[in-house]
């Protein structure tokens, strides 16, 4: 009959103790080892218990959670095993494989004779912390033993725990990124740039999220979106927003329709009634001259024409935040845009930043038109221009801003086209850098 698999603690009892020591001795004849409790504790310093076990199966019954180190005789035979038979260095292992498996927490010492170093260091090999010899074995050697088996196991487990956390962390990113949108514009002879930071220390993806697609027709359409909250399930539902939002694009859903639809996925998707998701959709001609805007509870989007100052567009006839109303509609309002022109679409991280270290005073939509007409003066334009804008948000604050922000760009240059530089290149997000804005590759001027 198989040998029972005590339940295992989560913590080991080596970082609970506060310098008491107990050993669970396994072997035939415990008392040949000739070590006492006291001269163990005289040696170490400190109390140490030792308990004893003739057999696999006695062991597995006195392996509680308060035992720091296991002392095992390599010699010692595994009876009652339903596995196959074993030969060799396996067999002559076979103690020690089993006491690995049930107490895979424990530091594990391994005792053998004097002449087999070869099955010693095997032993360290498979998993034994360390090993003695029987001939050398006193309670000096012992104590030392016992107390560098129980740190090299801690040791051990931390880096192992360390290792898992960096390859868990890995592949979230690399699932994170994959998430990261990739604009179609191909075509469209609009330049791009875009800036990207979530809110959540270590993360890739917030809440926010934002897409930017180019029909068949000829049309460019852009999405910029902030679902409420900042963890995780805000930016898995965003994402999934922003998969509907391109899917149901791409097959022809515009303005209230395309919004209606998004409300239904955003209601049966969320985790409870009170989460919402604010959106601004901008569909822009094939001529590029003009475009038709949404608002769904969303800032107005900044439009800059060429020689003119930056303004916000109108506001006034948007509808309310997905998933606040059932049966809500929202108005698509007709924009003129004109020959040479840029759009900036943001999120509210941009301008819910402070003024200043200490200071309640938001930036607010009022302060972000005269920061960017600041740095259009100036001749920046974009990604220079997010860089700046994004940079200058942050230094204002006092540091690094706690809400999630996204803010795409979007430009025609009529001169630029005629000179021959085409459309804008599919533009892939620039490799994450954790607590710094995200960017994008920026296509050519």
């Amino acid at each position: 009959m198989p040998v029972p698999v005590p339940q295992q603690r989560s913590v080991p009892a080596a970082e609970t103790s506060h310098g008491d020591l107990t050993l669970l001795v396994i072997e035939d004849d415990p008392a040949g080892t000739t070590i006492t409790v006291p001269e163990l504790s005289a040696a170490a310093g400190t109390r140490v218990r030792i308990r004893t076990a003739r057999n696999l199966t006695e062991a597995a019954r006195l392996l509680t959670d308060d035992v720091d180190c296991i002392l095992l005789d390599l010699a010692l035979p595994v009876a009652g095993s339903d596995s196959a038979p074993v030969s060799g260095r396996a067999a002559e292992l076979a103690a020690l494989t089993h006491v690995l498996r049930i107490a895979p927490l424990h530091a594990v010492l391994a005792l053998t004779a004097e002449d087999d170093t070869e099955l010693a260091a095997e032993a360290v090999r498979v998993g034994a912390q360390d090993y003695l010899f029987r001939g050398e074995l006193d309670a000096r050697v012992l104590s030392r033993a016992i107390r560098y088996a129980v740190e090299r196991k801690r040791a051990d487990m931390a880096q192992h725990q360390l290792t898992e956390s960096r390859l868990r962390a890995q592949e979230n990113a690399r699932l994170e990124r994959g998430l990261l949108p990739t604009p179609l514009l191909d075509g469209s002879g609009l330049s791009f740039a875009a800036r990207y930071r979530p809110g959540r220390s270590r993360a890739l993806l917030g809440g926010d999220f934002y897409d930017v697609v180019r029909t068949p027709d000829g049309t460019v359409h852009a999405m910029i979106g902030d679902v409420c909250g900042h963890g995780p399930d805000e930016a898995a539902l965003g994402v999934e927003l922003r998969i509907a939002w391109r899917a149901l694009t791409l097959a022809g859903l515009c303005g209230d329709e395309l919004l209606s639809t998004l409300q239904q996925v955003l209601e049966h998707e969320r985790q409870s009634e009170e989460i919402f998701a604010t959106l601004c959709t901008v569909d822009i001609a094939p001529d590029g001259r003009r475009a038709g805007l949404c608002l769904a509870g969303h800032p107005a989007p900044l439009l800059a024409r060429h020689g003119r100052p930056a303004r916000l567009l109108p506001y006034e006839d948007g509808g309310p935040a997905l998933g606040l109303l059932p049966r809500a509609r929202w108005p698509r309002r007709q924009v003129e845009l004109g020959g040479a022109w840029s759009l900036m679409m943001y999120t509210d991280g941009l301008i819910e930043g402070r003024v200043g270290t200490g200071t309640s005073e938001r930036l607010g939509q009022d302060g972000m038109v005269a920061m960017v007409n600041g740095r259009l003066a100036e001749g920046l334009a974009g990604e220079e221009l997010l860089e700046a804008a994004v940079a200058e948000v942050r230094e204002l604050n006092g540091g690094e801003l706690t809400d999630d922000v996204a803010v795409l760009l979007l430009g025609r240059d009529p001169e630029r086209i005629r000179r021959g530089g085409g459309s804008a290149p599919r533009s892939r997000p620039a490799s994450p850098v954790v607590a710094r804005p995200l960017g994008v590759q920026r296509p050519p001027l």
